[in-house]
């Protein structure tokens, strides 16, 4: 698995795979909270796209799958604190990235 980060309106965004299906989706999030312990807040399921938002380490962060644009993650909110929401974004990209085969 490789990502890529991207700026999108200021915050950062980690493109988990841009090519998967909802299987994998559903993978990253029950990695997510078995290995790191995140309790999804909100989860909005669409035709096609889910968002489910999460805390990590004190910043809210959306994982969000669409059957065009894949998984990625990005903060909810952009903030005035970038850099811990950039950092936040990159830390779970990087354990996604170890962890996901």
């Amino acid at each position: 698995m490789s990502y890529q980060l991207k700026t999108k309106s200021g915050a950062t965004e980690a493109v988990i795979d841009d090519n998967c299906g909802i299987s994998k989706f559903y993978a990253i999030a029950h990695l997510l909270s078995e290995d790191l312990q995140v309790i999804f807040l909100n989860q909005i399921d669409d035709a096609e796209t889910l968002d489910w938002d999460f805390k990590y380490k004190e910043q809210f962060l959306t994982l969000h799958y669409n059957i065009f644009e894949g998984v990625r993650i990005f903060p909810q909110e952009v903030t005035s604190n970038l850099y811990k929401n950039e950092h936040a974004v990159m830390e779970v990209a990087h354990f996604l990235e170890r962890n996901i085969y």
